[in-house]
């Protein structure tokens, strides 16, 4: 989903649309850490990170427990996400 449209939801009166907000940005945010990882692990990457590589691990593991909470919230109240 992109930035405006999610932007949209985010200042929508709705809770449930507010929720969707919060869940594709973390998504977003989550696929783009990945794929600034994985150039990374290939020898791709065109900087240098000040941060040891394991706390984009902890960062990645903490998004996907983060998505995995929204998830279970969004099921249990019924959220279409």
């Amino acid at each position: 989903m992109d930035l405006q449209t999610i932007t949209s939801l985010m200042l929508s009166s709705d809770y449930k649309e507010r929720m969707k907000a919060e869940y594709y940005h973390l998504q977003n945010r989550k696929e783009n850490l990945e794929a600034v990882v994985k150039l990374w692990d290939s020898g791709k990457l065109s900087f240098t990170p000040d941060c040891p590589r394991s706390i984009y691990d902890m960062q990645l593991r903490v998004m996907n427990e983060y998505m995995a909470i929204l998830e279970a919230r969004a099921k249990i109240e019924k959220i279409v996400l």
